[in-house]
């Protein structure tokens, strides 16, 4: 079972994608804390960090960056998403493997998770 780390302040919309991503065999850890991302990933081994971009107090792309520099977690695939208009642009250079636009339809998630995942799969073969 592929585990997710969903970083998502947006406290509805977090048990929403939680939910989804579960009910679809999915092993989903939420976290609303995004400065605990690091932390989280050091102590756990996840398959794909889902990320949202703005995050209360934290832009995503700057947890980004650290993990793409943190040498343990470096090659986690990492899936941003974001309704802001040129956030595809900056998620993706500041090191996201993939990216969603908000809002999506539920079944462009999955397919999205799914491939995302599989490149990570890929890469760290």
């Amino acid at each position: 079972m592929d585990k997710i780390l969903l970083v998502e302040d947006d406290h509805n919309l977090g048990i929403m994608i939680c939910d989804l991503l579960e009910l679809n065999g999915y092993e989903v850890s939420l976290l609303r804390i995004p400065d605990k991302t690091i932390k989280n990933l050091l102590e756990d081994e996840f398959d794909l960090v889902l990320m949202d971009k703005l995050l209360s107090g934290m832009d995503g792309t700057d947890i980004c960056v650290e993990i793409r520099k943190t040498d343990t977690i470096s090659n986690t695939p990492i899936l941003m998403m974001s309704a802001l208009n040129g956030a595809k642009k900056n998620c993706i250079e500041a090191g996201a493997t993939n990216f969603i636009a908000k809002p999506f339809e539920i079944k462009d998630l999955f397919t999205i998770v799914k491939d995302t995942i599989n490149k990570g799969k890929v890469l760290n073969d």
